[in-house]
């Protein structure tokens, strides 16, 4: 699937005011001890401001000081500012410090790059960009960047999430507002403690968050969503106005009443269309029969293409245009959708949600723009089904990791309202593998491997064989499998399942070279071919974080290998199983003649864990390692 990304995702990196006679050298030396522990960088100052001055108009400030301690941080260095006309750059300047905390160069005018903000792929757009960077790479080193933006059109305000990553501390941060004494700034702080600085002045207010002295620490696996973890504070108007547009999100209905607006008369069909809707839908006795006809015609005729033009960052191109160009966004391409089920009879929603697999969950309490794309909800009388209208490929009601498992703003103007997607049970995901294989006394395994994925466990696979080619297809899977030199002689895949539950096959013929480890008359060899488990914990470690599993899944393997004639097993590892509150793992051995038959299961639960359990996950993993790595000797008969 490709993301939507809508114009609510735009990056701001802007300054506050800072003359020049104030500034001051930041010498490495000057950064406290605990802050250097861990951290490949550290935020020397910060400082966002925000002058509100009316419900569309707001000027952008941003002063900030950042030392990089090594190459892994050189990505914060370069200087990235979206505009479009909306969001006006006034002013940029910038400085480049060595550890001793002296000027080496500052920015110049021509020094900063000016780019469109398409990204090669068919996007229309009016978003541009400003770039820069110093190139530098002596570390420690340190880069200042002041600049102003005025907003022209104020739909949200940045979030201000001081430790933005791991393994970056922060010395002082700061975030503050000044608005009209009657304007209502709305927020919501998360690991803030206590209450945000207030200040009235003559015919203003101000409001102003303050964080410092904040070390780095580092990402727990399975932990959530690093935003859930750090002080972080949302910010939004009540009342705004944007490209004409005026709305309030004290609510999601008030939001959606927004939204509706900007929807409103464009879901209308061409003659033309209507009837081929007749014609499509005529015979076809139910609802669902329907719903997946008419999506699979628009999967056939259009095309995703991004298109951000004005208020069209937020406002769908109308039906119409859509029935004659065949192309469109996700907005557009939803509201298409909307519009064919409603010559068919049926209603449906569009509905905003925040795609991919970072960050998904938005904060349900807070209504504001958190999202950046667009699908379609169908309401049934059991099950809504879900559409993906930006794929070509996806099943019908099928969400994947992409969509699915969040919440959804549907527009309805009878009441917009939250819901969630499809989550995918443990059941529904799965691999299952079957190998078939023959090893010869030269040590070369011969194997057929025919996998089974269902769910999400099918979805990367579903990208293989709709977004490679061929010969791309032979090269992934010519560094997939953790195999000493082996060819792959074919492969193929098969699309099958129910459009809820999808289900790939993937076939593979391969040969590996040097599979079994030869010492005298013996081989050793590893039953576990393909799917051995490449994650190890330290069980010393001191975990801090819940432990989250977002879905289940159940794994199967089984294996069959036929020995070198003349062999015979010497050697056998023992069966293991083990099972808590994280899942099921057992993995059993045993010689049928002359072959060996591996069976191993693997069945993880989904679910959010005290971060006391994290000794026994590490003892899980452990476990499942060690197993998966488990050697069998074989040796010639009578030498």
């Amino acid at each position: 699937m490709k993301e939507a990304i809508c114009r609510s995702v735009f990056i701001f990196l802007i300054a506050a005011v800072w003359p020049v006679w104030a500034r001051a050298a930041y010498p490495v030396s000057a950064i406290p001890e605990a802050l250097l522990k861990k951290a490949d960088l550290v935020k020397r100052l910060d400082e966002m401001t925000i002058e509100v001055r009316g419900i569309g108009k707001a000027i952008y400030r941003r002063h900030y000081v950042y030392t990089v301690l090594n190459e892994a941080a050189d990505e914060y260095a370069a200087l990235v500012v979206g505009y479009d006309k909306f969001h006006l750059i006034n002013d940029i300047s910038g400085t480049l410090y060595n550890a001793a905390g002296k000027k080496l160069r500052s920015v110049k005018k021509k020094d900063i790059q000016d780019g469109s903000g398409t990204d090669g792929s068919s996007l229309i757009t009016d978003g541009r960009y400003k770039y820069h960077n110093f190139y530098y790479k002596e570390y420690p080193y340190t880069i200042e960047y002041d600049m102003e933006m005025e907003l022209n059109g104020v739909f949200y305000f940045p979030e201000w999430m001081p430790q933005s990553g791991p393994k970056i501390s922060v010395e002082s941060s700061r975030l503050s507002f000044e608005t009209p004494k009657d304007y209502n700034l709305r927020y919501k702080m998360f690991h803030y403690a206590g209450m945000p600085q207030a200040k009235e002045l003559k015919n203003t207010k101000i409001c102003s968050w303050e964080l410092g002295l904040v070390p780095a620490r580092e990402e727990e696996a399975f932990a959530p969503e690093w935003n859930q973890l750090v002080t972080r504070v949302l910010t939004a108007p009540s009342d705004f106005e944007i490209g004409g547009y005026k709305g309030n999100m004290d609510s999601w209905q008030q939001f959606g009443k927004f939204m509706t607006a900007l929807y409103a008369g464009r879901d209308v069909l061409p003659a033309g269309m209507k009837a081929k809707v007749r014609e499509l839908t005529s015979g076809l006795k139910t609802q669902q029969e329907k719903i997946d006809t008419l999506y699979r015609y628009l999967q056939q005729n259009s095309r995703y293409i991004s298109i951000q033009l004005g208020i069209g960052g937020w406002q769908p191109l109308d039906a119409t245009y859509v029935a004659e160009k065949k192309y469109g966004d996700c907005k557009a391409l939803s509201n298409y959708m909307v519009a064919l089920l409603k010559e068919a009879g049926i209603k449906a929603y569009s509905a905003l949600i925040t795609a991919g697999t970072e960050d998904k969950d938005i904060v349900s309490d807070f209504p504001s723009n958190q999202f950046n794309h667009v699908i379609v909800c169908v309401p049934g009388a059991r099950d809504s089904t879900w559409l993906e209208c930006t794929s070509q490929t996806v099943s019908p009601g099928y969400m994947g990791s992409f969509t699915g498992d969040r919440e959804a703003l549907l527009i309805d103007d009878a009441g917009s309202r939250l819901v969630r997607t499809p989550a995918y049970r443990q059941e529904e995901n799965t691999q299952y593998r079957v190998i078939n294989a023959q090893l010869d006394a030269a040590g070369t395994l011969d194997a057929a491997v025919v996998t089974r994925c269902t769910g999400l466990l099918q979805d990367d696979l579903h990208g293989v064989v709709h977004g490679l080619s061929d010969e791309e297809q032979q090269k992934r899977l010519r560094n997939h499998f953790s195999l000493p030199n082996y060819e792959i002689n074919a492969f193929a895949y098969r699309e099958a399942g129910s459009n809820t539950v999808p289900v790939i096959t993937e076939k593979v013929q391969l040969v590996s070279k040097n599979y079994a480890t030869i010492t005298g008359k013996r081989l050793f060899i590893a039953p576990n071919v393909l799917t051995g488990s490449t994650r190890k914990l330290s069980d010393d470690e001191q975990r801090k974080e819940a432990i989250i599993y977002p879905y289940g899944f159940k794994i199967t393997d089984s294996v069959s290998i036929r020995i070198p004639q003349g062999y015979t097993v010497e050697s056998m590892p023992k069966s293991v199983k083990t099972e808590n509150v994280f899942g099921v793992y057992e993995i059993r051995f045993e010689l049928n003649g002359d072959t060996i038959r591996m069976t191993r299961r693997y069945e993880r639960n989904s679910g959010r864990f005290p971060a006391s359990d994290y000794k026994k996950m590490a003892a899980f993993y452990n476990t499942i390692y060690a197993a998966d790595r488990s050697r069998m000797v074989l040796v010639k008969k009578g030498e």
